[in-house]
């Protein structure tokens, strides 16, 4: 843990959180000087009909506050596809939208960021920018959009509504980019734990498993220092306690309300801890080759890879096991708590039924040097490689092979 050496953390994003709280959208998109207000989702987010709901707030607005919905672009795709991204930039202008919602999970919280990003720099097609895995803008070059930005997850799992960076897909080349901007996040998250009442148990699950990746890996973060401690180490706790609850209970708002903020601490732990992250390796690489949802992905390479990979993990083995709620850890040492951190992992996904392996996924040997390569070349990599000995063994234990 670094307490010395300098080190930035930021979290700029003003939260909102409570049941019920998305009420307050029209107001506080009028703080901002909105006007006509975009609504961006995803189609099984407009299925559940969350969006009629939202747009039936601002229709029902009154007391002089005038924000209006200029439309709802809904067609956001698995993994924030770069064409979508494109076709909704195209939709905002011929809207004449000044402002932006997100409203649904990770993918469509990272591709309204990247639509805001191309608003500001006049962009017209993504793909000219993200060449690479990686585009980076820096402060002070980079500089704020001015354009309203409220996100409302709906999902308990990757808090990227209050992260300067979005992960989008490249279906041409397989490969998911990284777009880092300084005041790329949103000014306002919306946590409204009633829009999870009907959350899918596995999408449940698997964005639960997301958000404890954040926190454990910010924690075992050679960049990890106080500040993103705090966050990381009570993210985990409250995951390890509230996600069996909700589990076997969906209606019980207080523990989703209790994921949705976990979910946002790991998330800004993370992104402020940002260094060798070697599950989210793994799974960028996994699920841009295979479709795999990003939740899932780190939920199955969770324990595996801290397990085929202790020799980076063992100096925090007694941090990740009190991030865990195992008692008695700070007796042990390094290795029986990383040990003991792993066992409560895989006895978590075996107590809410969440398959360890990527089962439903067409994983082939014949494609291990692909895969090596994937991961070998992920933006990731670049702050602790993993050695395609272990990559393979990773792989084939999360396959199945």
């Amino acid at each position: 843990m670094s307490t010395s050496s300098y080190f930035q953390y930021g979290m700029r994003t003003i939260i909102h959180c409570s049941v019920g709280a998305s009420v307050r959208l029209p107001y506080l998109f009028d703080g901002m000087g909105a006007k006509r207000v975009l609504i961006i989702s995803d189609k099984g987010v407009k299925d559940a009909g969350i969006i009629e709901n939202i747009e039936n707030i601002f229709k029902a607005n009154g007391g002089g506050i005038k924000p209006a919905v200029a439309g709802v672009f809904a067609e956001v795709t698995p993994d924030a596809e770069i064409s979508c991204i494109n076709d909704a930039v195209d939709y905002a202008r011929r809207t004449g939208a000044d402002s932006l919602l997100a409203v649904g999970g990770g993918s469509v919280l990272d591709a309204v960021k990247t639509v805001k990003y191309c608003l500001q720099h006049n962009i017209q097609n993504l793909s000219d920018e993200l060449t690479t895995g990686l585009k980076l803008d820096l402060w002070p070059q980079g500089q704020p959009s001015n354009i309203p930005h409220i996100a409302i997850p709906t999902t308990a799992g990757t808090g990227a509504e209050v992260t300067p960076a979005a992960v989008v897909y490249n279906a041409g080349t397989k490969v998911k980019s990284l777009l880092m901007a300084p005041y790329l996040e949103a000014d306002i998250a919306v946590l409204d734990p009633k829009l999870l009442e009907r959350l899918p148990r596995a999408i449940t699950i698997a964005t639960a498993f997301d958000a404890l990746t954040h926190a454990l890996e910010a924690l075992a973060s050679p960049a990890a220092n106080h500040f993103t401690d705090a966050h990381a180490f009570r993210a985990a706790q409250i995951i390890e306690q509230s996600l069996p609850v909700v589990v076997e209970n969906p209606s019980d708002l207080a523990a989703r309300s209790n994921l949705l903020q976990a979910s946002t601490m790991a998330c800004d732990a993370i992104s402020n801890a940002l260094n060798a992250c070697l599950v989210h390796n793994c799974s960028h690489a996994l699920g841009g080759l295979y479709h795999i949802p990003h939740g899932e992905a780190n939920g199955v390479l969770l324990p595996i890879v801290l397990d085929e990979m202790r020799s980076f993990y063992l100096p925090n083995g007694r941090r990740l096991a009190s991030a865990m709620n195992i008692s008695n850890c700070l007796e042990m040492s390094d290795d029986e708590a990383l040990e003991a951190t792993i066992n409560r992992i895989t006895s978590l996904q075996n107590q809410i039924g969440f398959n360890p392996l990527f089962a439903d996924y067409e994983i082939s040997q014949r494609d291990e040097a692909t895969i090596i390569s994937s991961i070998s070349n992920d933006i990731l990599a670049m702050f602790y490689p993993i050695s395609p000995d272990r990559i393979r063994s990773i792989v084939s234990r999360s396959a199945g092979w």
